[in-house]
């Protein structure tokens, strides 16, 4: 057990820079306005060797009485009261500079009511000054006043070392006794001897296209704000999730993600970080999820949050989401047409009627749009009904278990040998590329070096047809697979290079 510390307060108080300085990362977004997180933003973090998890919170802006004026206040609010009530230890972050204001009152008597071990944080001590002023919110009731200051890093040392200590002891996991009475020929590997390190799943896309709530329909909790207004989510929010598959458990992070807009649509700079943050999400997940509205179909900045995918080398699944409030019109649909075309010629739309396929007819229909992701899988599904969420988290294994295929070098070099045998590359200035050998050198994205007599002959056409003949060969289904050329390195020079020296003759010496 590692402990789970929440910071709580008001809105503005610094809570998303204390996050920040604890974690030694800019997770949360930090800006002067208030109310900009909005989810739990948690992260896993270790102090001076313990491990525990940290989580960031929106800001407790109403008092008694007061109704929340928005769904994403209220949604905020309830993110608020679940990090409360799985915390062990609680930092209620104040503002030394305005002092203790009704709204710190309301937060101090909401989490005596927890019973949580409570520590209060006056932060903002940014002058000694202000160090004589922190002790005015011993006033809240709680024991213990900290002063800090986030920014710099005054006072965090102190802090967590009082909050670690309020932490439950680490214990460690007892084995369990044998069964005699089980079969000895049995499987005797534990479980978490199965476990593999956790895939980073970046769920990615327009505003307003169901992100959040496949999150939540995946965890079965209500873990990240959904609303139906665009820009809701604005941090990239980490959530472990785990899948256990035929007694294998497999440990994932899904990556809730801010809508991408288009630049010029960027209103203010809270906007342009969660963009910002989205973007990271895409470089640093193992594979990126793509969400597509079915209502809306593929729009442009579709395309370009597909290029920004394509452009980082992520492997990828595009996920076609809100499917139920499509599905309905396309049955109709698809039998109108099934019932046109038997009236024009039933003998010959007999065998057609069975490859008539709505789903299979959308997903070509997507891959065709989004020509350059042709790789990734096409998934439908519906976060509010669960339809094909399943398929959704077996494309993923899929996917991931062709992210670590380690190609042996004969194979790889028999596979590249029989491509060109097929298909010759175009000769330019008088030269034909020629392929003497390959290797792969990296597995995430598939890496794969060729080694070539001169690489500026390598043609973009050329090398997208050898990456199609390596998927024909080794799946690779939702990966990029990246070819390097590399000219090979000549080993003896010519021999114009070399002065010829004639051995003397008898005639010469004299």
């Amino acid at each position: 057990m590692s402990g789970l510390i929440a910071i709580v307060g008001r809105p503005n108080v610094g809570k998303s820079a204390l996050f920040n300085r604890i974690v030694g990362k800019r997770i949360a977004i930090v800006h002067d306005e208030p109310g900009v997180t909005r989810d739990r933003v948690s992260a896993e973090a270790e102090w001076e060797g313990r491990p525990f998890t940290l989580v960031d919170t929106g800001g407790i802006g109403l008092l008694r009485r007061e109704k929340a004026a928005d769904v994403i206040t209220k949604a905020a609010l309830e993110q608020v009261d679940l990090a409360i009530q799985a915390a062990h230890v609680i930092l209620l972050v104040v503002n030394v500079q305005e002092g203790i204001v009704p709204l710190d009152e309301e937060v101090s008597a909401k989490l005596r009511q927890s019973g949580k071990p409570v520590l209060v944080l006056a932060n903002k001590v940014d002058t000694h000054r202000l160090e004589t002023a922190a002790m005015e919110f011993n006033e809240l009731g709680f024991e213990k006043v900290f002063p800090v200051s986030a920014i710099h890093g005054e006072g965090i040392h102190e802090l967590m070392k009082a909050a670690l200590a309020l932490l439950p002891k680490e214990t460690e996991t007892p084995t369990p006794a044998k069964n005699e009475s089980e079969d000895p020929s049995a499987e005797t590997v534990p479980l978490e001897d199965k476990i593999a390190g956790p895939i980073k799943l970046a769920i990615v896309g327009r505003p307003n296209v169901g992100k959040s709530s496949i999150i939540n329909a995946l965890t079965q909790s209500e873990r990240v704000i959904v609303s139906p207004i665009p820009g809701t989510t604005r941090d990239a929010v980490d959530v472990p999730f785990e899948v256990v598959t035929d007694g294998v458990r497999q440990s994932y992070i899904l990556i809730d993600t801010a809508g991408m807009r288009k630049t010029r649509r960027i209103d203010d700079s809270v906007e342009f970080f969660s963009v910002k943050r989205t973007e990271e999400s895409i470089s640093r997940c193992d594979i990126a999820i793509l969400v597509l509205d079915a209502e809306v179909g593929i729009t442009e900045q579709d395309k370009k949050v597909a290029d920004r995918i394509v452009e980082d080398r992520r492997a990828c699944i595009v996920v076609v989401n809100k499917w139920d409030l499509v599905e309905e019109q396309v049955r109709k649909a698809r039998e109108e047409e099934i019932e046109r075309r038997q009236t024009k010629n039933r003998n010959r739309d007999e065998r057609r009627e069975e490859r008539l396929t709505t789903l299979g007819e959308f997903g070509q229909w997507v891959q065709e749009h989004l020509f350059f992701l042709d790789y990734a899988p096409v998934i439908f599904t519906s976060a509010k009904s669960g339809f094909h969420l399943d398929r959704m988290l077996e494309a993923v294994r899929y996917v991931a278990a062709q992210l670590k295929q380690k190609i042996p070098t004969a194979l790889l070099n028999r596979a590249l040998r029989d491509a060109v045998e097929r298909r010759q590359p175009i000769s330019a200035q008088g030269h034909r590329l020629k392929f003497f050998y390959a290797t792969q050198v990296r597995q995430a994205p598939p890496t794969f070096l060729l080694f070539v007599n001169r690489d500026e002959l390598f043609s973009d056409q050329y090398k997208k047809y050898l990456a199609g003949e390596m998927r024909t060969a080794f799946g690779y289904e939702g990966c990029p697979v990246v070819l390097v050329p590399k000219p090979r390195p000549k080993t003896v020079e010519p021999m114009r290079k070399f002065k010829v020296i004639r051995p003397k003759t008898e005639k010469s010496r004299r």
